[in-house]
């Protein structure tokens, strides 16, 4: 049965929040992407989040909180740096790795000694995970490794009928995923690149390493080869060059303005104004829209590798892992 969708009213919200507590699996808003959440203490709970996506059991989720003081419940200690980083970007699109509490299950984590928490500043989930009173163990509401959806619409069909109720509350603000950060007493590892840039940590913490591909044994989420990836194969354009000539049907990903002298099938442009904050919150919007538009192929242009840009160049370089 396909699962209701619904507005985000009091009504809903406390539905979805008995459905979690329950042990049910509940899609919801966050300021980056829509996350397909679960009780995050309750392992049976969460092995439904890995069989609605499809997902690896090797691959770790995310637990949302309300506040901090919900991650006390579930981390062994905050170093000062954590404290630091939550004092400036919670609410917000930033997750902290941190060694964890044994009451949080290994399925969570994958078995690691770590677990990742984030603070979402949604309203919609601010609301929901208060009003269940539990963590929420929540990866993007998409099948696994494919692109994360940032409206109700993007939800494949296939998901909507593996879950229990869907909370819509609009486009995502950032449209892509947090940027996740592992904290030891000696220093600051960016894990994986996402909303909130490597200098908006760095003027915060100081330098920090940025170690964001792990093809093994991740310790967070995303920091697979290939992954947000849409269905139509990609290909990533160097600086100034166009798509070959073929007799292929191609869509095409512009950072601000796309090439007159051909025409393609589709086209979106991330931001005509070069804003990367704009091209960030586009970026998984227009490869839906690519994505479902019939193409053999789509081009995407490069975009500058400062501040949001080394995230869309991350998200980018993954869905064309099999291309390149």
């Amino acid at each position: 049965m396909v699962a209701p969708v619904r507005l985000p009213t009091e009504e809903a919200i406390a539905e979805a929040a008995r459905i979690l507590r329950a042990g049910g699996l509940v899609v919801f808003p966050t300021e980056t992407v829509y996350g397909l959440g679960a009780h995050a203490l309750d392992a049976r709970a969460v092995a439904r989040i890995f069989e609605a996506k499809d997902r690896p059991r090797f691959d770790p989720l995310i637990v949302h909180v309300a506040d901090e003081a919900m991650v006390a419940d579930l981390c062994e200690a905050v170093p000062d740096r954590a404290r630091r980083l939550i004092e400036r970007f919670w609410p917000g699109p930033l997750t902290l790795v941190l060694p964890k509490r044994p009451v949080v299950p290994d399925i969570v984590t994958a078995g690691l000694p770590t677990v990742a928490v984030r603070c979402p500043s949604h309203p919609v989930a601010q609301a929901l995970i208060r009003a269940a009173g539990i963590p929420v163990a929540a990866p993007s509401a998409n099948p696994f490794g494919y692109l994360s959806p940032t409206r109700v619409e993007h939800i494949a069909p296939v998901l909507r009928e593996r879950v229990d109720l869907i909370l819509d509350g609009g486009p995502c603000e950032y449209g892509v995923e947090s940027t996740i950060v592992y904290v030891a007493e000696d220093g600051v590892t960016v894990l994986r690149l996402g909303a909130v840039p490597v200098e908006a940590l760095e003027a915060i913490v100081g330098p920090v390493a940025v170690r964001t591909d792990a093809s093994d044994r991740p310790m967070s989420p995303g920091q697979l080869p290939r992954h947000y990836a849409p269905r139509t194969p990609i290909r990533i354009l160097s600086s100034g060059e166009t798509p070959p000539v073929s007799g292929l049907r191609v869509g095409y990903l512009a950072f601000r303005q796309a090439p007159t002298d051909r025409a393609f099938s589709a086209v979106e442009v991330l931001s005509p104004t070069g804003d990367l904050r704009e091209a960030a919150a586009r970026l998984f919007d227009c490869l839906h829209r690519l994505d479902g538009a019939g193409v053999d192929v789509i081009y995407a242009e490069p975009v500058p590798e400062v501040g949001l840009g080394r995230a869309i160049m991350d998200r980018l370089r993954r869905a064309a892992a099999l291309m390149e």
